[in-house]
C-alpha cells in the first residue's frame, strides 16, 4: 500500500530539499554498531550515508521497483556491499526482518500515512533493546517546496505521542535546520 501523497519528484530536485549526509549525521551519529532498517528508501538519499556509518547491513525497503533498482545501482557503483535493497510493501506485510535484530530504524517522510501506529510498532518490533528509531518529516508549521498537504502533515508533538504509544521512550528532538530547514527530526529508544 502506498502512503497517501507519496509521489517522488525527479532525483535532482528531491536532493535539493535536504542534505542527506547532514541529516544522517544528526539522526544516526558517527557510527551505528549493527544493522539499520530503512522504511521507504526512495532514491537512497539516506541509505548511502547510513551505509557509510554502520558496521552492519542497511536493509532499504520500498514499494517502488524503480527506487529499489536505483538504490542497488548506487550501492554497486559506490562499492557499498552492506546495502540490501528490497522491494516490499512494509505497510501491508511488515519489514520482513527478525524481531529485535536491528540497531537502528529510519522512518523519513512517511508518518503522514492514515494510520502511523502500525508502522511505528513494526519498527519497535524490529529494534533490539536499546535500539534507536529516527524520524524525520516535513514541517507542518511552514510552507515547504515539497511534501504532503499541510493538513495531513503530523506535528512533532503528534509524532512524539505516536512514538510513546508504540512503546518508544527517551524521545528527543533533533535539530535539522542546518541542511534540512524544511524538516523536523526525532529519535526514540526501544
Amino acid at each position: 500500500m502506498k502512503v497517501r501523497e507519496s509521489g517522488m519528484p525527479e532525483e535532482a530536485r528531491w536532493a535539493g530539499f535536504f542534505d542527506g549526509e547532514a541529516a544522517i549525521g544528526r539522526l544516526l551519529g558517527a557510527t551505528v554498531h549493527g544493522d539499520v532498517l530503512e522504511f521507504g528508501c526512495g532514491y537512497g538519499s539516506f541509505t548511502v550515508p547510513a551505509a557509510r556509518r554502520t558496521s552492519g547491513v542497511v536493509t532499504a525497503l520500498d514499494i517502488e521497483p524503480a527506487m529499489i533498482e536505483r538504490v542497488r545501482g548506487k550501492a554497486a557503483s559506490l562499492g557499498l556491499r552492506n546495502i540490501r535493497a528490497e522491494l516490499r510493501d512494509f505497510i501491508a506485510d511488515g519489514s520482513g526482518v527478525a524481531a529485535t535484530s536491528q540497531a537502528h530504524a529510519m522512518i523519513f517522510n512517511l508518518l503522514h500515512l492514515a494510520q502511523p501506529l502500525p508502522l511505528l510498532r513494526e519498527a519497535h518490533r524490529a529494534l533490539r533493546d536499546g535500539g534507536v528509531l529516527s524520524v524525520m518529516h516535513w514541517r507542518s508549521d511552514i510552507p515547504t517546496p515539497r511534501g504532503p498537504p499541510l493538513a495531513i502533515r503530523p506535528t512533532p508533538q503528534q509524532c512524539r505521542q505516536w512514538l510513546e504509544e508504540a512503546g518508544f521512550h527517551g524521545i528527543e528532538s533533533v535539530d535539522l535546520q542546518d541542511g534540512c530547514p524544511f524538516h523536523f527530526g526525532l529519535i526514540g529508544r526501544r
